[in-house]
């Protein structure tokens, strides 16, 4: 009996003599209840919980401010990023379209012949515009110096036989010098002569010319003569009753500076009258000319 109870006694190692609050607690799960369920009397070790707030409050208030910042430098960084590629996108030229791809290169020379002839065209009619503009301008000019001209005849004529006009005897009222082509020394004078003191009355006489000049830092005085390189040449002659035009030729020797035009009228009765131009008023190029007709002459 002794034997049997020394068999069945449990050896001072065996897991039977471990108290029971140091056996290991096998959570056994129960679908029933939906959460693990432990054997009674079996002791489970505490859970670790969520940590304390303040902790947790402090950590995230850390990390808020420095993801803020790289949030606002990753937007400012995408945003520039657009605006320089929409930048270079407006400012790069188009993309040839299919059609510039498509054409071959005959094709392509023959439109760019088309453009030059249309260049070629173009400034032909260009260069037709600016001539026609030209000759607009001209013709605008010619038609102002012949109203000035006009003019001057109707004040050539209030003054000669308007009532209220100044009675005068045989005058020149005008001396015009032009020069030839092809003879430099040769020019020729229109005077226009008048008179209308003796209304009805018939003046006549001669015309003659003298020029005042200088010529190797010396004054010069030509004659008619020596204007008509011809000796004892006769004077112009002239006879009218209101106003008439003479005209004649001279010869200005080379090297003389022309600097006064004297016109002397010398009548068949009465006393010569003498009048003086200046050889720039004489040759002025916008001088307009007295009419050519001759009533009553």
């Amino acid at each position: 009996m002794s034997d049997e109870t020394s068999q069945s006694a449990p050896s001072p190692g065996t897991p039977a003599d471990r108290p029971a609050t140091q056996r290991p607690a096998t959570a056994a799960a129960d679908p029933a209840l939906g959460h693990d369920s432990a054997p009674a009397g079996a002791t489970v070790p505490p859970s670790s919980g969520p940590p304390p707030s303040g902790a947790g409050d402090a950590g995230h208030h850390r990390w808020r401010i420095p993801a803020a910042v790289l949030l606002a430098a990753a937007l400012g960084f995408g945003a520039w990023g657009l605006w320089r590629s929409l930048s270079e996108t407006q400012d790069a030229p188009p993309p040839p379209g299919p059609e510039a791809s498509s054409l071959s290169p005959r094709q392509m020379q023959a439109d760019l012949e088309q453009l030059r002839q249309r260049v070629a065209t173009l400034g032909r009619s260009d260069a037709i515009s600016r001539q026609a503009n030209r000759d607009l301008q001209s013709a605008l000019a010619e038609r102002d110096e012949e109203i000035a001209g006009l003019r001057a005849d109707v004040a050539f004529y209030e003054r000669l036989v308007g009532a209220t006009g100044q009675r005068r005897g045989l005058t020149v009222h005008t001396l015009k010098m032009q020069s030839q082509d092809g003879a430099p020394s040769a020019w020729h004078f229109t005077t226009t002569l008048t008179q209308n003191l003796n209304r009805g009355a018939v003046s006549a006489g001669r015309l003659t010319l003298a020029l005042e000049g200088t010529r190797a830092g010396k004054l010069e005085k030509l004659a008619w003569a020596d204007l008509r390189q011809q000796p004892d040449a006769p004077g112009a002659a002239y006879s009218f009753k209101y106003f008439e035009q003479v005209e004649g030729d001279v010869f200005v020797p080379a090297g003389l500076t022309p600097v006064r035009v004297t016109v002397r009228l010398t009548p068949q009765s009465g006393a010569a009258v003498e009048q003086s131009f200046s050889w720039a008023e004489a040759t002025r190029d916008t001088l307009a000319p007295a009419p050519a007709a001759n009533p009553g002459g």
